[in-house]
């Protein structure tokens, strides 16, 4: 039972961190593709979509190459901060994050489009800056979509397995998450300890997606 709660919480922390580091980039970047033109903007939606269409595996093995000692983030933060990443929670974190992102950045982007352009117009027109426009209108009225992705994110990164297994590994007590746990209990052939753990999973993953289904019916029907 103490390795299921260490488990859980840390999954739970996990996915919690990596959901806040990616809220403030993964909004401004649904802004940007929701509302502004610029050249090479196909190729920033391709590059944050890659995650969901390239194995997870790919994408962890471009973080380790990325962020290991040799890599240029790696050297950096290790010379710098005196951080390790790779084979660490740090590297936990980032994997989630990573994955994360573009359920985020898809559904900010949704959710700004869907906000109308004549109030933001109305706003301004009224004598508001930019800055104002934004956060007191376009901002509140994509908030339940907001909130909506940034659910849809953190259950996403609660479920993560391929990248953090390449870019963490797999060390009992620092990087095991629920995911990781189960494969290596089916591996030893431990069904009963990995049934719990898939239990735990999909109970969390069906809250959060329950969660985020209720935000975006809310705002469908609010409309």
């Amino acid at each position: 039972m103490g390795e299921l709660v260490r488990i859980t919480f840390f999954s739970l922390g996990v996915a919690a961190v990596g959901t806040a580091l990616i809220m403030p980039g993964g909004i401004a970047l649904g802004w940007l593709l929701a509302r502004k033109h610029w050249p090479g903007k196909a190729l920033v939606e391709t590059a944050v979509a890659l995650p969901l269409v390239i194995p997870p595996v790919a994408t962890g093995l471009i973080l380790l190459k990325l962020f290991g000692r040799r890599g240029p983030f790696g050297a950096f933060f290790a010379e710098w901060f005196g951080w390790e990443i790779v084979f660490t929670w740090k590297a936990v974190v980032l994997a989630a994050a990573v994955m994360a992102i573009p359920l985020l950045v898809r559904t900010a982007r949704v959710a700004f489009e869907e906000v109308p352009l004549r109030l933001e117009q109305v706003a301004r027109t009224l004598g508001a800056g930019p800055w104002r426009v934004f956060f007191t209108v376009t901002l509140p009225l994509a908030a339940r979509g907001l909130c909506a992705g940034g659910v849809l994110a953190f259950a996403r990164a609660l479920g993560e397995f391929g990248a953090t297994a390449m870019i963490a590994g797999f060390i009992p007590g620092q990087t095991v998450t629920l995911s990781l746990g189960i494969y290596h209990h089916v591996q030893l052939g431990q069904d009963d300890q990995a049934f719990q753990l898939l239990l735990i999973s999909a109970g969390l993953a069906f809250a959060a997606v329950l969660l985020s289904e209720r935000l975006l019916g809310r705002k469908f029907a609010a409309r």
